[in-house]
């Protein structure tokens, strides 16, 4: 099977399987999404949900959040992993946001990325699911996948990112990762997984 092929029944059953995939992470604005998705690292979404709603009842802007002191941060956030360095790097950004972009996430990938915690997989997911820039954020999950299904070599996170932007429509690329994570979890885990069982690794595993 051709590699374009495939890729093009992948997203078939991807989008037969999931086709309005939701944000998995509970936010308001560019701010709390920020926020959630510097927490998810190393951390599940279903976590972060449910610390969250406490830490944004506390503070909700950057300005409010800068007020916080980083200890009081990480009582909230405790039960995420990292949770010392996430603190830190949730308060740093807050000063930031207010010195350096007015109070303002700002809506591109250079800025985004010189804030505390903020590497390129979180700058992408915020660029695409609070500012509708098309992103293709890959996490371990994705990567995981594009190497089992053959879509990238997997030498890394950027060039699985370069291989499937080559291989799909950039139209499609924020539902694409959805798409991807919600399929890994319920159809592909990493582990106990029986790849002739699944609806894509039973055509698709090299």
């Amino acid at each position: 099977m051709k590699l374009q092929d495939k890729a093009a029944r992948i997203q078939a059953v991807l989008e037969e399987r999931f086709p309005d995939p939701p944000i998995a992470l509970d936010h308001s604005d560019a701010f709390t999404l920020l926020i959630a998705v510097l927490l998810s690292a190393q951390c599940t979404d279903k976590r972060v949900n449910m610390v969250t709603p406490a830490l944004f009842a506390r503070a909700r802007t950057p300005e409010a959040m800068a007020q916080v002191p980083v200890e009081e941060i990480e009582g909230f956030i405790r039960s995420c992993g990292l949770y010392p360095r996430k603190a830190k790097a949730i308060s740093a950004l807050s000063q930031i946001l207010i010195n350096d972009h007015g109070g303002q996430v700002p809506a591109n990938y250079e800025d985004l990325e010189k804030l505390p915690g903020v590497g390129h997989k979180t700058a992408s997911v915020v660029m695409s699911q609070a500012f509708g820039f098309a992103a293709f954020p890959v996490d371990t999950h994705i990567h995981r996948l594009a190497e089992r299904w053959g879509l990238s070599t997997g030498q890394d996170v950027v060039q699985t990112e370069r291989d499937l932007k080559a291989l799909f429509a950039e139209s499609s690329w924020n539902k694409l990762h959805l798409q991807i994570i919600y399929f890994g979890r319920e159809y592909c885990p990493a582990r106990g997984h029986v790849p002739a069982l699944c609806p894509i690794c039973s055509f698709a595993s090299p």
